[in-house]
């Protein structure tokens, strides 16, 4: 008999209601559109349905935004995406860099939220001074996530280059995120002082981690292919023929490569919707944006709340402030 005075606890599903909710994640991993294994995957944990769709978003986002400045703005809809991801540009190798570090990310952090039945908080069995140090809180668990993303994501193949591209720049979107891992630590102890400390490991944001991959897009790689004679496997190399404006330099694990030049994402094609009537920002990236088409400038009246001041108790007052704006946007 229930009292009203047990702890919030998730009360046992019913049959039915359990029913339901197996259905439902069954079926966004249907709509996902994968592969068989990773269809697989998906259905064995109902936590993993929700984290690919919030890992999915996420890494969306942080595109567009670590892109809004540029010609190809990570416009993902409709055909664009698809005719991208068949093409072996340095933007679908920051696609895939971003998606394997969003999957990472979100993954790690879903095992310490306990939306996973199969992993909860990182343990951490190798922080120094563990005599000094109480280990608690709830770490992100980057080392189940890391296992997770790489059998969802599969193995390296021998052969073909473009698929060893996209698995060596899945594996740097993975390795930004582990080397973004601080440990936070917590002093506990009478007025203050830290005779015990709980300590747990964190990933870094995600929007520094977007940061990161951009850096590492702005110097990417262009590559070909070699083969091992040791091992008979593919190897990623430079190009064969030197390219004037592209470095000969031997690709890290750490870098971003990409096997064919991209378009100029000027005009629509089936890459890019084009920057024709694309806002830009004068004395900025308008000569840039618009290719040397120019811009129109459009004058309005914009409403915005200014001086604004915090009044007790507990709002903000501000006055409305009327101040004309110049917009840009890029000439046909």
């Amino acid at each position: 008999v229930l009292t009203g005075n047990e702890p919030l606890t998730i009360l046992p599903l019913t049959s039915e209601m359990e029913e339901a909710a197996i259905k439902a994640h069954y079926k966004i991993c249907d709509r996902l559109k994968l592969e068989k294994k990773q269809r697989r995957m998906c259905r064995r944990d109902p936590g993993v349905a929700e984290t690919l769709m919030e890992a999915i978003s996420m890494s969306a986002l942080e595109c567009q935004y670590q892109f809004r400045f540029e010609r190809w703005n990570c416009t993902l809809e409709g055909r664009y995406r698809a005719s991208l991801l068949k093409r072996g540009f340095k933007e679908t190798a920051f696609l895939y860099a971003i998606s394997s570090a969003g999957l990472t990310h979100a993954m790690a952090k879903a095992c310490s939220a306990g939306r996973m039945e199969r992993c909860t908080c990182d343990e951490a069995p190798d922080l120094e001074n563990r005599e000094a140090w109480q280990w608690g809180g709830c770490g992100d668990n980057l080392k189940y996530s890391n296992k997770f993303v790489k059998e969802f994501l599969g193995r390296k193949p021998n052969k073909d280059l473009r698929a060893r591209v996209d698995f060596h720049n899945n594996l740097v979107g993975m390795k930004v995120i582990k080397a973004g891992v601080e440990t936070t630590c917590k002093c506990h102890g009478v007025s203050g002082s830290c005779t015990v400390r709980t300590c747990w490991r964190q990933l870094s944001p995600f929007h520094e981690i977007g940061k990161q991959l951009k850096q590492k897009y702005e110097t990417s790689l262009k590559v070909g292919s070699t083969t091992n004679e040791a091992t008979g496997e593919g190897d990623i190399s430079p190009p064969k023929k030197s390219i004037p404006g592209h470095s000969d330099q031997i690709p890290r694990t750490t870098d971003l490569v990409y096997i064919d030049d991209s378009p100029s994402f000027c005009m629509m094609s089936r890459y890019s919707p084009g920057t024709s009537g694309r806002k830009c920002y004068k004395d900025k990236n308008c000569d840039s944006i618009c290719c040397g088409r120019g811009h129109n400038t459009q004058s309005r009246v914009v409403t915005r709340p200014c001086q604004c001041q915090v009044r007790w108790c507990c709002y903000v007052e501000c006055k409305q402030c009327t101040q004309r704006e110049e917009v840009y946007t890029c000439k046909d």
